[in-house]
């Protein structure tokens, strides 16, 4: 075995299976400044980004973790230049051809967050084609925050709360944080129990805003392009050595 497979299996003796978290969530940041250090064109940054959403996948499906939350393009990013949005557009597509056979064999489920409604033809229809050929599977949720904002998510709730209101379907006294998870794109699964986000910067980045009330934070330095199964197994050990009060003692 190799200096880094003894390293992987190392960390991986450290993490105790029996307290992964159930659900990791992770803003793949830094593309754009990895490719930069090296004298590359951003859509390299993006393109390399690829590979590691491919290894994080198949790490945490071993691990046996039920829920992965990946934030791949945000409302916000579409101020990017058009170059750049085109390039994550034929990545995404890329990505579904070929593995969504592979996904599907190992009992992957792809949910969206997002609105699709903005996206560009073809990979609005390859990202419905994924969600109907895996919506039964059961192993692991792989869900895609796509055109997805935290603050357009609690409003898009919060109207279509009031709008089952006013028809009688909801009483008003009867709404409660749990009621409302099911306006939420996240609906009937459990919140984060982690949320990783490498590159160095230590916010949030309207994602998740409703769902992290109590989630743990990993902050890492390096850029998402070098997020191996080692960054990874890093963060969930860093998670097991806190202690999670959600606001007990």
């Amino acid at each position: 075995m190799n200096k880094d497979g003894t390293k992987i299996s190392f960390l991986l003796n450290k993490i105790d299976i029996d307290k992964l978290p159930k659900h990791v969530a992770i803003i793949m940041d830094g593309n754009g400044r990895w490719a930069k250090k090296r004298l590359l064109p951003r859509t390299a940054g993006h393109r390399e980004g690829v590979e590691r959403v491919k290894e994080i996948v198949e790490a945490t499906g071993n691990l046996g973790i039920p829920y992965l939350t990946l934030y791949a393009f945000s409302t916000e990013n579409w101020g990017r230049p058009k170059e750049e949005i085109d390039t994550l557009m034929k990545l995404l597509v890329e990505y579904l051809k070929k593995e969504l056979n592979t996904l599907h064999m190992n009992n992957v489920r792809i949910n969206i967050l997002g609105n699709l409604d903005k996206l560009p033809a073809l990979p609005r229809e390859e990202v419905k084609n994924a969600i109907e050929k895996t919506k039964n599977n059961d192993k692991m949720n792989l869900n895609i925050a796509l055109n997805y904002g935290g603050r357009n998510e609690i409003i898009d709730g919060i109207k279509s709360l009031i709008s089952d209101v006013r028809v009688g379907d909801v009483i008003l006294d009867e709404i409660d944080e749990e009621l409302f998870r099911n306006y939420l794109f996240t609906k009937d699964q459990p919140d984060p129990d982690l949320l990783i986000r490498p590159s160095g910067e230590k916010r949030v980045s309207n994602f998740l805003l409703y769902q992290i009330a109590y989630t743990e934070f990993v902050f890492s330095d390096v850029y998402w392009p070098e997020f191996t199964t080692e960054e990874l197994y890093k963060s969930l050990i860093e998670y097991q050595s806190r202690k999670r009060r959600f606001g007990g003692i």
